[in-house]
């Protein structure tokens, strides 16, 4: 709760008045300041009044690539049953305040309205709650209150079809071999039956020595598995128009274009960031590339994220995406070309081209997500 000004100059008023009514016995201006502390309660109880709303929002959509058309929904419905809503209220869409006309609804009556998110940049845009304003008749007291949730609308980055996708590479017990046709299925491990198991998977010998039913279990090792590494160090895009790194946002695009060509073939494919931070694995990879901010850290956070890439092994194409400020580190990822059998490193927003055959890498220069997509297309390894 607040006071306005003119409040705050009547309780003044108020108190020199009863002081000089009492001091110097003059009864009217006692009165006069009595009358003031009246009106000042008054206002505090009128503008204490909670009106019972309910407010419902909806966004359509509430995922949309950069630049895509998103709108937002409210509804604001007066649940009380004696006295109509006099109020100011206003939504809040982002940093921008959005006005929403709640003056004389009556019980019972709602009010709609429709208004565009902005989507021009990447992120996470959370709108509201309702921020509703009440005030004395006076103008003396104002108080805000917030009604309804937050609804997020996720801006993803554009995404730039890519023709190409990465072969598989066959494993199995006794070695390696890379491009082969999909539908290799390649023994993995054994597991006890269960009921359901086909008995052509029974593996007999097994279950002789160990005396109960065990099954093979196979697997598709044809299917390449994609690894997108983006870098989002703050160090590895130092370049800034209007606070925002192109670098990055190119990057970003890049990312969500393999990604979703991954998607698009079925293809296993892991985002990881090279700067935690607060990520979350569970979280869809075009909504993390929505939320994923620039983070601190320097060489020795990429040199931790490659030993956890070294270790954990999780696929045979190791994408990385990284900007002008990360190329002096490309050393570090060209160590794990023996964890993978194909790596490609790809340059975001670099002004001069990355040296031909940067430690051992296949490595693309682009100044943008489409010309990354045209460059990757053009890849011979794929």
């Amino acid at each position: 709760m607040g006071i306005t000004a003119r409040g705050v100059g009547l309780l003044v008023a108020a108190v020199v008045l009863l002081g000089v009514g009492f001091r110097y016995a003059y009864p009217e201006l006692a009165l006069l300041g009595t009358a003031a502390v009246v009106a000042v309660g008054y206002a505090v109880v009128s503008a204490a009044w909670r009106p019972r709303l309910e407010v419902t929002r909806s966004a359509d959509p509430d995922r949309v690539a950069r630049g895509e058309a998103a709108r937002m929904t409210v509804t604001v419905r007066n649940a009380g049953r004696l006295r109509a809503a006099n109020l100011l209220a206003e939504d809040r869409c982002g940093a921008t305040a959005v006005p929403v006309p709640v003056l004389r609804l009556r019980p019972g009556r709602d009010t709609t309205v429709d208004y565009e998110v902005p989507t021009r940049r990447r992120g996470v845009v959370p709108v509201g709650p309702l921020r509703v304003i009440r005030r004395d008749p006076l103008g003396l007291v104002a108080l805000s209150r917030p009604y309804g949730g937050m609804v997020p609308v996720w801006v993803h980055p554009r995404v730039h079809p890519l023709r190409a996708v990465p072969t598989g590479a066959g494993r199995s017990l006794e070695g390696r071999s890379d491009s082969v046709p999909h539908g290799s299925i390649t023994f993995d491990s054994l597991r006890e039956y269960v009921v359901g198991d086909e008995l052509r998977r029974v593996h007999w010998r097994t279950s002789a020595r160990v005396g109960e039913l065990m099954v093979r279990e196979n697997v598709d090792t044809s299917l390449p598995r994609l690894v997108v590494l983006l870098d989002n160090r703050a160090v590895a895009h130092p370049r800034r128009v209007d606070g925002v790194a192109e670098s990055f946002e190119a990057a970003c695009e890049a990312a969500a274009s393999v990604v979703t060509a991954a998607f698009r073939e079925d293809l296993p494919v892991v985002l990881l960031l090279v700067a935690p931070g607060g990520d979350r694995a569970d979280v869809p990879p075009l909504d993390r590339l929505a939320a994923v901010e620039l983070a601190d850290g320097g060489a020795e956070t990429l040199r931790a994220s490659v030993g956890r890439l070294r270790q954990d092994r999780g696929g045979d194409t190791l994408v990385f995406l990284t900007g002008p400020g990360g190329r002096d580190d490309l050393g570090q990822v060209g160590a794990l070309r023996g964890a993978y059998p194909s790596v490609l490193v790809a340059v975001l927003g670099a002004e001069d081209p990355t040296p031909s055959g940067t430690a051992g890498l296949v490595v693309v220069d682009a100044a943008d997500g489409a010309e990354f997509a045209a460059e990757w297309d053009g890849v011979r390894r794929w």
